[in-house]
């Protein structure tokens, strides 16, 4: 014995022997088929099949998932093998010491047990003994070894048919990081014992089921043998045919009876274990829980009870009443007290749930979660909550579901979810849109009417509320929807209050698109991406540079509106550039030169031609000589006033192009396209800047204006 507590397992020799005792046992029940067994040793052979089978159904009972009894089919094997031995033996006993007695006129030739069950089930009438054999043998061959057998058929089947599904779901864990390589392996390994376990349980059915039918054959056989032998050689020590009838007949119904109850045990045990599902409970436990968790259904059983109970007492139906009465109130009785205790318990639940509250709204980890920032949010004022409210339709939700769907297509990216919020501070039909908790755009909207925006002079031909369209500025007026067909005719663009929060918002995303792409964003998409093209991301990520750097290099194009969808271009760029230069400014250059195409489909027109304006070689020549490059990038050095006046004239020529319809696009050296691009950001934002390298081929240009001094 250890020095510790526990001890070693008393049982760890027996354990260590057990291969070899049941090496032994098959052998000695392969003996018991040729040897003949004295009465004694028979009995205890028998004794020790009931007892085995009396603990296998206990096990059954008490297991709470299959597969901790999965020896159990190769357990029915043996046992059906050790009673058909047991059964061969008998034969050989009843058949040629069939005939010894006691002084009490009691056969004892196939030992004590055998007619000891004989006499009890005959009880002194042949026929109800066969009669009583027969029926066990029916019930267990049609009703329970059928019944386990078929469910162990279609558990075996279902059990196949979601093995690829199974392991898919194991193998996504495995990738997601839920679960490790071993965690992965066991599960796998259950996978397949369960489907061993189940078409191991289907063939097992057949051992019982034939034994049930040799039970029958073997019963017959003695009986008639036994009979032959009595009449014939051995009617000297009988009292003429009856007594060797009803002496055969005993040892005969006693044998089948004695290996058929074993039998009767094993095949219920083995519908317990097929009909189981995984539960966290044993059988007992699982009933009881289960059947008394709907009281309501006990108060009808008493109901009915007792509706037959009055029946009997008034003479209507010849049924005794006292026993349907005791069980109406009985039902009664068990189904009010749980539902008494089921309220205490659910009072009880609700008190410790509102504690639960409390005590996390005390712990510090509910303030670090009330300091999470969200990425995009939408408060709402109260007048707008029906948008928002999924029992009134949420259209607003909805629609969201579309945005995110379309930026991802346009730009790209990955847009985070909206996190809506009631805000009672706000007028009641206005909202707020935040990036990272801060302010971006603001608007107001009127429920179940229209906006309708167009020309100021047709405008006046509406009443209603006049605003201006907070995405664009355009003026407008809020109108009831029997006037949208004023408006469609007047050619008014209509809106409902949807569509202009879901404009301003998908506005506010793209302009933001920069600041809503992280690291853990620029992660996602790399893996994404890894999946596909796993040799340009080993190139570039994080050999030659860090995820950081990709992330500004992104940022960058994002901030300009330049669509990152097409990432396999990107990194193979960078890559083909990073061993040059890591200038980060530089980089992005390169990568814009790549997408070329791609740019310039945003902005050329039907024809393929970009209306642009062009910078006046004096002009960038300045700027070139302005630009000063440091370790942090380069900047812009360029004299205040002479930066201020190509802004003035740079703002002259984005006038003159916006009345006549077109986009303000600048076309400028590559040289200077990113330092003209900080010039003029903060003046003009949306303004577009391009440089003749990002020009595709078969595009053509068309100057509309330049700038100079």
């Amino acid at each position: 014995m250890s020095a510790g507590g526990g001890g070693e397992n008393p049982f760890a020799n027996f354990f260590k022997l057990s291969e070899i005792g049941i090496a032994i046992g098959v052998i000695g029940v392969i003996l018991m088929l040729i040897i003949p067994l004295p009465p004694s040793l028979l009995d205890i052979c028998i004794t020790l099949n009931i007892a085995a089978s009396v603990v296998i159904i206990l096990i059954s009972i008490y297991i709470k998932n299959p597969l901790e009894f999965a020896v159990f089919p190769t357990l029915m094997l043996l046992t059906t093998l050790f009673r058909l031995a047991i059964n061969v033996s008998t034969t050989r006993m009843i058949l040629l010491h069939g005939d010894e007695k006691n002084s009490h006129g009691d056969p004892i030739g196939a030992g004590h047990v055998v007619p000891a069950f004989g006499k009890v089930v005959v009880g002194g009438n042949m026929v109800v003994g066969l009669v009583i054999f027969i029926i066990l043998i029916v019930i267990q061959m049609l009703v329970i070894t059928a019944g386990a057998e078929r469910i162990a058929q279609v558990a075996a089947r279902f059990t196949l048919d979601a093995m690829p599904g199974k392991q898919m779901a194991i193998d996504a864990d495995l990738h997601a990081g839920l679960i490790d390589a071993e965690g992965a392996k066991n599960r796998r390994r259950e996978i397949e014992r369960t489907a061993d376990f189940y078409g191991a349980m289907d063939g097992a059915g057949k051992f019982v089921k034939g034994d049930s039918i040799a039970a029958i054959v073997i019963m017959l056989v003695n009986l008639l043998a036994g009979i032959v032998i009595g009449a014939v050689f051995k009617g000297d020590k009988f009292d003429g045919i009856m007594d060797i009838l009803n002496t055969y007949a005993i040892l005969s119904i006693g044998d089948g009876l004695s290996s058929t109850l074993p039998a009767f045990l094993i095949s219920t045990a083995m519908g317990i274990v097929v009909s189981r599902a995984a539960s966290d409970a044993d059988l007992g436990r699982d009933v009881v829980t289960q059947v008394t968790a709907q009281p309501g259904a006990l108060k009808l059983a008493a109901g009915f009870m007792g509706v037959l109970a009055l029946l009997g007492i008034l003479g209507l139906f010849a049924m005794p009443w006292i026993p349907f009465s005791a069980l109406a109130g009985v039902f009664w009785y068990v189904a009010t007290v749980i539902e008494k205790q089921s309220a205490v318990v659910e009072v009880a639940v609700e008190a410790q749930q509102e504690e639960t509250k409390k005590e996390q709204k005390k712990k510090p980890e509910s303030v670090v979660q009330l300091m999470q920032v969200d990425p995009i949010s939408l408060e709402v004022g109260r007048g707008l909550l029906s948008l928002v409210d999924p029992n009134q339709g949420a259209k607003l939700l909805e629609r969201v579901t579309s945005i995110r769907r379309h930026i991802a297509m346009e730009m790209g990216i990955v847009v985070p979810g909206v996190r809506f919020k009631d805000n009672l501070q706000l007028k009641p039909n206005a909202y707020v849109i935040k990036i990272k908790e801060i302010e971006m755009a603001t608007g107001e909207v009127m429920v179940n009417q229209f906006l309708a925006i167009g020309p100021e002079d047709k405008l006046r031909n509406l009443r209603g509320t006049k605003t201006v369209d907070p995405t664009y500025g355009l003026p407008g007026v809020w109108i009831s929807p029997e006037q949208r067909g004023d408006a469609e005719r007047l050619g008014c663009m209509i809106f409902d209050p949807v569509s202009v929060i879901a404009t301003q918002l998908t506005e506010v995303i793209r302009s933001n698109a920069a600041d809503l792409l992280g690291r853990q964003e620029i992660q996602a998409l790399v893996d994404n991406v890894k999946k596909t093209h796993p040799a340009v991301i080993k190139e570039l990520i994080p050999d030659a540079m860090s995820l950081g750097e990709v992330q500004k290099i992104l940022q960058n194009l994002v901030r300009e509106r330049v669509s990152i969808r097409d990432l396999v271009t990107i990194m193979e760029t960078i890559a083909d550039n990073v061993h040059v230069t890591k200038d980060v400014e530089i980089l992005t250059e390169c990568v814009r030169v790549a997408l070329s195409r791609v740019i310039c489909r945003d902005y050329m027109n039907n024809e393929g031609i970009i209306n642009v304006i062009s910078l006046d070689p004096q002009v960038e020549q300045l700027i070139a000589a302005s630009i000063q490059r440091s370790e942090v990038g380069s900047f812009l050095a360029l004299d205040p006033n002479l930066g201020q006046e190509v802004l003035t004239r740079l703002g002259e020529s984005i006038n003159q192009l916006q009345e006549q319809g077109l986009q303000p696009i600048i076309l400028v050296a590559p040289q200077i396209r990113p330092a003209f691009r900080k010039l003029t950001d903060r003046s003009f934002p949306n303004l577009v800047v391009l440089s003749w390298n990002e020009i595709a081929p078969k595009v053509n240009v068309n100057s509309v204006g330049m700038v100079s001094l």
